[in-house]
């Protein structure tokens, strides 16, 4: 009978070794890339920002497009006083539509402002947005391309 009884038990195995080998490989994680808003500020605005500026009004019909990326006083009468501050400086239609974006905190989730006008100084800097938690290059774009489509610079409403 002690034969029948080992033939219903089930055989001893030795340990397996498998889970100790899936324990000893680390899981591959597939790494992201940096996101484009965690480069350097200057970095960014040069590599990413400008050249989507420029693709987005060209893609309204604008070909003239004038950008520059410079630190400097703020040219709105009355903000003399501020320092210098990061902007891009943008114009087109023959110098008549310019604006600027300004950058203060030298960082995009920071504080921003613009301000425009017709081929003059601009008398009015307005916040640029400010309600915005993660603020990203698309929403960057839409931003400025709203602002300059509200001057009814972009495409005639």
């Amino acid at each position: 009978m002690a034969e029948e009884t080992n033939q219903n038990q089930a055989p001893e195995v030795p340990p397996s070794t498998e889970p100790e080998a899936k324990a000893a490989k680390p899981a591959a994680k597939k790494e992201k890339p940096p996101a484009l808003e965690d480069k350097p500020f200057t970095d960014y605005i040069q590599q990413d920002y400008i050249p989507a500026i420029q693709k987005a009004i060209a893609s309204e019909g604008i070909s003239d497009l004038q950008l520059s990326f410079v630190k400097q006083k703020v040219p709105v009468k009355g903000m003399e006083q501020l320092e210098d501050c990061w902007q891009i400086v943008g114009s087109f239609s023959k110098g008549l539509c310019n604006f600027n974006v300004y950058f203060p905190d030298e960082d995009i989730q920071g504080k921003k402002a613009f301000s425009c006008n017709d081929g003059k100084k601009p008398s009015t800097m307005e916040s640029f947005l400010i309600d915005e938690r993660k603020v990203n290059l698309d929403l960057l774009i839409w931003g400025l391309t709203q602002r300059l489509n509200s001057q009814k610079w972009l495409s005639r409403n």
